[in-house]
């Protein structure tokens, strides 16, 4: 072996001096079982991939469908919403104009084209997207059960930092160590969640709405009513939630040329418009314009900043649907074909209301040449609808991320695609969007007190991704400072004054996306503390190692054939539930194993990685710790697949431990690996610790165990090669087999699940708002959505369940 001192030790020594204090045993990554399960798999692939640009080209075209319906639809009725009162002075026309265009050159172009769209998590966007990667960068997660194998996965890697960032690493310090900061940023979270849960609300309200009220523009004549408008829009809504239980993949592949020809229209008749009546539009690009248009408005043209900003509804939707695209996708098809397309149109309707300034009202419809109005129509309310699906869409998505994450109650999450992982149905919050959806559309009636509502919750969002993206700049990007500055000086300052615009109308609608945002918060708060205060209960009262080992020599507790899984939160140790279990029905099977379903700030586990084992002492009762780990975007299989599943890790995981007890001390294969021997075997007589990397030479089996790159461990044999799983190959040694046949008739007897049903209540000195949260908030939550063996896919007729009271 060389003796120069490699790059691992190097890294960690300079890790060691930034933070002043010694790296513990976890950092050096000690031999274990769920350690060693963590790095077996070579590094995949997300999103960040290289693509070729044909399916880039392909991706850009999709994306047209599926992401820009919303910010699309806007020109329907951005002009409306912003001159409520009709228009005082003609060349106001050219100040709105100068703002909307730079509006929409700001914001969804420079600020998340080139700029937010880059702050994914592998591939996926949105608001919880920026928390969970904030959240593997520094531990803020509330519930704390972050394990150093955890940092293998594929998608879980991090970059080392150096002396040059000390500013991130101070910045990662206090994150960690303020439980302040960690509430706050957790409340920002579940806020701007809400925020975009409402927009799933407001937009097909104010989109189809907007659509429909083309009817009324149709000659003078027999037109109809504002009531029938609104009937008919709520017609279209129903139908348009009855048919989300499709799925968006049976209907996606007409969305895309649906939404091109939409702003092929739009843009050829903002053209014609444009050429038509008023070439002159074109000075609003001088932005002298802006500044005139306020001194001739004062507070009034303030106020009418909630009805510019309507321009930019759904730019959101960019980023939060990056998951089925790709970066460079999105910014092909936003750069090339919305962007001219909107402003084209905007421009075209401003030089039309520069000669008809009384038809601002109905300023879309009343623009377009005759012989196109009805096939406008129909396309408009296609793209409305299309606008629509993409939001509701976004709102399941949003919900099944946030109870991965045990930030929102159980609920029934069923995928509709097999291409799309993230493309899901909720039945639940389908019918509450779709009943909020007919309130508000027969409540407000028009899009003008709807498009007060709607700007908040547009506007709310905007500002919590500046500074969420500010904060990765600092942690994870390590950007210059004075470009943080200029990034988070620049649109928060735009933005918040677009929202306190938008605030000043909250008498007129605008509270009604903030009493609903106000509500998620209240539901996602309350299950959250609750489900962190019972993780730290059964911490705290985790069953004692001794009283496992009296188990072996109790002649009350039977062995019964076939495989237990026995449920639990704890990632680390045996739950309070399991004793509790043994008191009622005194007997085990012949092999038990606590399952922990774990969801981590990913997008998605590998198959590979997501089984984690080690043994519960002592070895000869066969009890295994299983940590499952899931992304916010993985679907729990069913219950046959599962079981094979996890079944085919535990026997793999047998045949690495033997293989490693053979290679430390071929005397000792009989008994296991304790901690304290796997952490010795880094460092004593045949372990050397080269950097990150551990070699153990033995005679007999002339084998080595070696992290290599990223961290991840491969075991290799000289008689031997390594497969494509960086499993041990070839035939198991015979105490190893013995074991795994042991485990495979267990599963061929049966597996029965054990499920701890635990209600939770305070404590005599608990406070009055807390006994609210816990004794009916959290309560009434639990009783009214679904049960965990349901979300768990636990079959009923293989189901155990024994109640227990935790009082925290």
């Amino acid at each position: 072996m060389a003796d120069s001192k490699p790059e691992g030790i190097e890294t960690l020594e300079m890790e060691r001096n930034l933070k002043e204090k010694k790296v513990s045993w976890a950092k050096l990554r000690r031999i274990d079982s769920l350690n060693m399960e963590a790095g077996r798999i070579s590094r995949t692939h997300g999103h960040g991939s290289k693509v070729d640009w044909r399916t880039t080209f392909i991706l850009a075209f999709q994306s047209i469908g599926i992401v820009y319906g919303d910010i699309g639809t806007s020109p329907l009725y951005v002009y409306a919403s912003t001159f409520t009162d009709g228009i005082k002075n003609n060349d106001d026309i050219l100040g709105v104009l100068s703002l909307i265009i730079y509006t929409i050159v700001l914001v969804p172009l420079i600020k998340y084209v080139f700029i937010v769209l880059w702050a994914n998590d592998n591939g996926d966007g949105g608001t919880f997207a920026l928390y969970s990667l904030i959240c593997r960068y520094a531990k803020v997660s509330l519930i704390p059960n972050d394990q150093p194998e955890d940092r293998e996965l594929s998608n879980y890697r991090l970059d080392k930092p150096s002396s040059q960032l000390k500013r991130a690493q101070k910045i990662k310090d206090k994150l960690e160590t303020s439980t302040y900061a960690k509430t706050i940023l957790f409340l920002v979270t579940i806020l701007g969640t809400s925020m975009v849960i409402g927009d799933g609300v407001l937009t097909p309200c104010i989109s189809v709405l907007s659509a429909v009220s083309g009817i009324k523009s149709v000659g003078d004549g027999n037109t109809l009513s504002q009531d029938a408008v609104v009937g008919v829009s709520i017609a279209i809504l129903i139908v348009l939630f009855g048919v989300q239980r499709l799925g968006t993949d049976k209907v996606g592949s007409s969305f895309a040329p649906i939404v091109f020809i939409w702003f092929s229209f739009i843009s050829g008749i903002g053209l014609y418009n444009l050429i038509k009546y008023d070439i002159g539009v074109l000075r609003a690009f001088n932005p002298k314009y802006i500044v005139d248009y306020f001194k001739r408005n004062g507070s009034n043209g303030w106020t009418s900043l909630g009805g510019v900003v309507l321009a930019i509804t759904g730019t959101e939707a960019m980023f939060a649907d990056l998951g089925h695209f790709n970066v460079r996708a999105i910014q092909m098809s936003f750069s090339g074909i919305v962007f001219p397309a909107l402003l084209t149109a905007y421009i075209g309707q401003a030089a039309y209301l520069r000669k008809f300034p009384e038809d601002v009202l109905d300023t879309f419809y009343k623009s377009c040449p005759d012989p196109l109005y009805w096939p406008m129509f129909v396309v408009a309310v296609s793209a409305a609808i299309i606008a629509s699906q993409a939001m509701i869409s976004g709102a399941f998505s949003i919900v099944s991320q946030s109870l991965s994450l045990s930030c929102f109650p159980r609920v029934k999450v069923v995928h509709t695609s097999t291409k799309y992982e993230g493309q899901v149905y909720i039945p639940e919050i389908n019918y509450v969007l779709m009943i909020a959806c007919v309130i508000v559309t027969a409540g407000f009636k028009t899009t003008e007190k709807i498009g007060n509502a709607y700007g908040i919750a547009v506007v709310a969002v905007m500002v919590i991704t500046t500074f969420m993206v500010t904060l990765i700049m600092l942690v994870i990007w390590k950007t210059s400072i004075w470009l943080i500055a200029l990034f988070f000086v620049l649109f928060f300052a735009v933005e918040t004054i677009y929202l306190s615009s938008v605030l000043y109308k909250f008498t007129q609608g605008g509270y009604l996306p903030l009493a609903f945002s106000l509500v998620l918060m209240i539901i996602m708060g309350t299950w959250h503390y609750v489900h962190k205060q019972k993780y730290v209960y059964e911490l705290n009262n985790k069953v004692s190692s001794g009283y496992i080992r009296d188990l072996v020599s109790n002649p009350n507790v039977n062995r019964v054939p076939g495989m237990g899984f026995l449920y639990s939160e704890l990632v680390q140790g045996v739950p309070p539930i399991f004793p509790h279990f043994l008191a009622n029905i005194p007997s085990l099977h012949s092999v038990l194993v606590f399952v922990s379903i774990k969801s981590f700030p990913v997008n998605k586990v590998a198959l590979e990685e997501r089984f984690l084992f080690r043994y519960v002492e002592p070895k000869e009762y066969r009890m295994f710790r299983c940590v499952v780990r899931y992304g916010y975007n993985d679907k729990i299989e069913e219950p046959a697949k599962f079981e094979a599943q996890l079944v085919d890790h535990l026997k793999e995981f047998i045949r690495q431990e033997q293989c490693i007890l053979e290679a430390r001390n071929p005397e000792a294969v009989s008994q296991p690996l304790t901690d304290p021997q796997r952490s010795t075997l880094l460092v004593n007589n045949e372990g050397r610790v080269k950097g990150s990397t551990v070699h153990i030479e033995d005679s007999l089996q002339q084998a080595a165990v070696s992290r290599v790159s990223s961290g991840s461990i491969r075991s290799f044999n000289a008689a031997n090669s390594v497969n494509s799983s960086n499993r041990i190959s070839g035939p198991p040694l015979p105490e190893a087999e013995e074991e795994m046949q042991y485990v495979q008739k267990a599963m061929e007897k049966g597996v029965v699940y054990l499920l701890g049903e635990t209600e939770v209540t305070t404590n005599d000195k608990s406070s009055f708002i807390k006994r609210m949260v816990v004794n009916y908030g959290y309560d009434f939550l639990r009783k009214n959505f679904r049960e965990s063996e349901k979300i768990l896919e636990i079959p009923k007729s293989r189901l155990l369940k024994v109640g227990m009271t935790y009082e925290i």
